[in-house]
């Protein structure tokens, strides 16, 4: 009976235990997909998170590195152009971009004409009709041609572009003896009378001579003296608050009068240089002339050897015109400096080796551009290679 029901217990019990490891199995089959599943799912994410983080800190921090290193570089870069602006150089490049407009005209000329070309009469016949175009002058053309054609003979020069250097050479020693800057010496004030025709730029040169001075540590007073022409004391008064200094006019009055009274208000204040604006004439009006003497009379009554310069301002832009109105402003002044203005412009830039020649004047400055830095001292020697 036991033995019976042993096995009845025994046949039930096989059948019962796979059925629960089957439905334990298919629990655990189900379970491991799932979890399978989610550690896929989730391993990929933190993975990502993992590499994309690690990463992003070496991208993030490398650009700061590279974002410093320009920020050094024009610090770097700025310095060299500010000594370049207040040094030599600085200096001759602001002549050579003023004088471009002149130096493209001519040395295209000079190129052509002595390119493949050899040494004979006709070479120097064209030389001489680019010079004389140029406003050099008759006599300025002359002595350079027979200076050239005796260095040709010397040293055996065959080719023709060594010409080029030649007349460089000769005019360099053409435009040294005029190459003579203002020195201020001797009186206090040190009285300047400008003078010119109509148009030349004396109220420019006027503005642009007082920032020269101010920047050599000299105190400044103008007189406004041309007191014919319409807004010629208010273009004057601009120039005055643009470098900071007093402008000495009446509202009508005799510009002797006015510059009588800026002498002595000088005088009282102590300051170092009056400059005296005269109101523009033409040299062919005599009667205008002889009334420019005047003022030099008065200021010479109210104040000991003045005026101690007679600046006059040509217009580079009147070639050979200069040349005449520097000899009738010479006669009845006496002329003691000049200054080129607008040599920026179309002008051909040759009329200062004619003054040199004819009319030899010190030639103070030369104006190359409309700013007020552009009034430049004359040196022979840049103003030469400027224009080739």
């Amino acid at each position: 009976m036991f033995e019976f029901l042993k096995k009845i217990i025994k046949k039930d019990s096989p059948e019962k235990k796979p059925v629960a490891k089957k439905e334990f199995a298919k629990k655990a089959q189900k379970k491991p997909p799932l979890a399978s599943k989610q550690k896929v799912a989730k391993a990929p994410k933190i993975s990502d998170k993992k590499k994309t983080a690690a990463p992003a800190k070496p991208i993030k921090n490398t650009p700061k590195v590279t974002e410093k290193k320009p920020v050094v570089i024009p610090e770097k870069e700025v310095a060299p152009k500010e000594e370049k602006k207040s040094g030599f150089f600085g200096f001759a490049d602001k002549i050579k971009k003023g004088l471009t407009k002149t130096r493209e005209k001519l040395t295209s000329e000079l190129t052509s004409l002595f390119t493949g070309k050899k040494i004979d009469e006709a070479l120097f016949e064209e030389l001489e009709t680019i010079l004389l175009t140029s406003d050099v002058g008759i006599s300025a053309t002359t002595y350079l041609l027979d200076s050239i054609r005796a260095s040709v003979k010397k040293n055996n020069i065959e080719n023709a572009d060594e010409i080029k250097g030649l007349l460089k050479e000769k005019l360099i020693e053409l435009l040294t003896p005029i190459e003579s800057p203002l020195v201020l010496k001797g009186a206090n004030p040190y009285v300047i009378m400008v003078v010119g025709v109509n148009g030349a730029g004396k109220t420019t040169t006027i503005g642009k001579l007082t920032k020269i001075f101010l920047d050599e540590n000299k105190s400044v007073l103008i007189a406004a003296g041309d007191t014919f022409r319409a807004a010629a004391t208010e273009q004057l008064q601009v120039w005055g608050e643009r470098n900071n200094v007093h402008v000495v006019s009446q509202a009508s009055g005799d510009p002797s009068a006015v510059i009588f009274d800026a002498i002595n208000s000088a005088k009282a204040k102590n300051i170092d240089i009056v400059i005296a604006d005269t109101a523009g004439r033409l040299p062919t009006q005599k009667h205008l002339i002889d009334e420019i003497t005047k003022v030099k009379r008065v200021i010479n009554k109210c104040h000991e050897e003045a005026p101690h310069e007679i600046l006059l301002v040509l217009d580079a832009n009147t070639g050979q015109n200069a040349i005449s109105q520097l000899k009738i402003f010479n006669e009845a002044l006496g002329i003691t400096g000049l200054a080129l203005t607008k040599l920026d412009g179309t002008a051909k830039g040759g009329v200062i080796a004619a003054i040199a020649k004819e009319q030899p004047t010190p030639l103070r400055y030369i104006g190359v551009g409309e700013s007020i830095d552009d009034l430049k001292v004359f040196n022979a020697q840049e103003y030469v290679d400027a224009l080739f």
